[in-house]
């Protein structure tokens, strides 16, 4: 990122010196769920478009490109009402899907959808932080993972349990495609006080929570603590403009590609040195 700009998000930021009281911050977290699944309620399948950009960004998601020459697996995590399925199934006609998100909503929408067919697509509930995902797939059988703006809307003390559980179910050499908010992105620099309940971890008026990730914490969680390999990890920018409102700014995201070791002994041993860390992440200290 540009010096310049940095400095300036960075006194922005600086100036909002008040946090949410510990209470609504327990409260806010501990509801997390129920937040989107009460914002599903309110929006069923109107709020977000189908995501037909991915193959663009990822070329994973391309038909032929990583997959095994068995029947490709993917899952998707924080699948919502399937925005990111329809078209990556559609675009993959040999494709196997499971999908899961912490909403019951959003899982029932993605069922109900004329599009959905159990012979392509497996649709559950699950709690990425808590609910183990081999218990509905068997390890280390996934191909990709799609992380998409999904490891924002959890607290960042969850966030390495959730690392360990996906790690669990990816093939040997599988990989997690990651696409989230950036630290210093505008979202995050409009949020007046009253909004931070610690650094870069903001509610929204909803209730639903938003981090903004810089590529060291992605660094952090995945590969000290979750024992893959990075492949990719950068920011990248998409300028918004409206002249109405005079806005001229960049959104800032990060993306980024991790994957599994290929042999599954490296796999089980990250697991294991996972299952000991502090669950307050607190063996997330980069200097170790």
């Amino acid at each position: 990122m540009d010096d310049e700009f940095v400095a300036r998000a960075q006194e922005t930021l600086a100036k909002d010196t008040s946090t949410v009281p510990e209470f609504w911050q327990n409260k806010y977290k501990a509801e997390a769920a129920v937040n989107w699944d009460k914002f599903y309620n309110r929006n069923t399948t109107n709020f977000f478009k189908d995501r037909h950009w991915t193959d663009r960004e990822f070329e994973e998601l391309r038909p032929g490109h990583v997959f095994s020459e068995e029947t490709p697996v993917l899952l998707e995590i924080g699948c919502g009402v399937g925005n990111f399925i329809w078209p990556v199934l559609k675009l993959n006609p040999s494709l196997k899907v499971f999908a899961c998100d912490f909403s019951p909503r959003a899982v029932g929408f993605v069922k109900a959808n004329e599009a959905y067919s159990g012979d392509r697509c497996h649709a559950f509930v699950c709690d990425i932080t808590k609910d183990r995902l081999a218990d509905t797939i068997p390890p280390h059988s996934v191909d990709i993972v799609s992380a998409i703006f999904v490891f924002s809307a959890l607290p960042p003390e969850k966030q390495a349990a959730a690392v360990s559980n996906i790690a669990e179910i990816l093939k040997p050499g599988g990989r997690i495609l990651f696409r989230d908010y950036g630290m210093y992105d505008l979202a995050q620099l409009r949020f007046k006080s009253g909004h931070k309940l610690e650094d870069n971890l903001y509610v929204r008026q909803d209730g639903t929570l938003s981090y903004y990730f810089s590529t060291q914490r992605l660094r952090e969680l995945f590969v000290q603590h979750g024992g893959l390999v990075e492949l990719e990890n950068d920011y990248t920018y998409k300028r918004l403009v409206n002249v109405k409102k005079n806005i001229d700014s960049e959104r800032i995201f990060v993306q980024a590609k991790f994957q599994a070791p290929i042999d599954t002994e490296s796999i089980d041993q990250a697991m294991a040195n996972t299952r000991l860390a502090d669950p307050n992440g607190d063996a997330m200290d980069t200097q170790n």
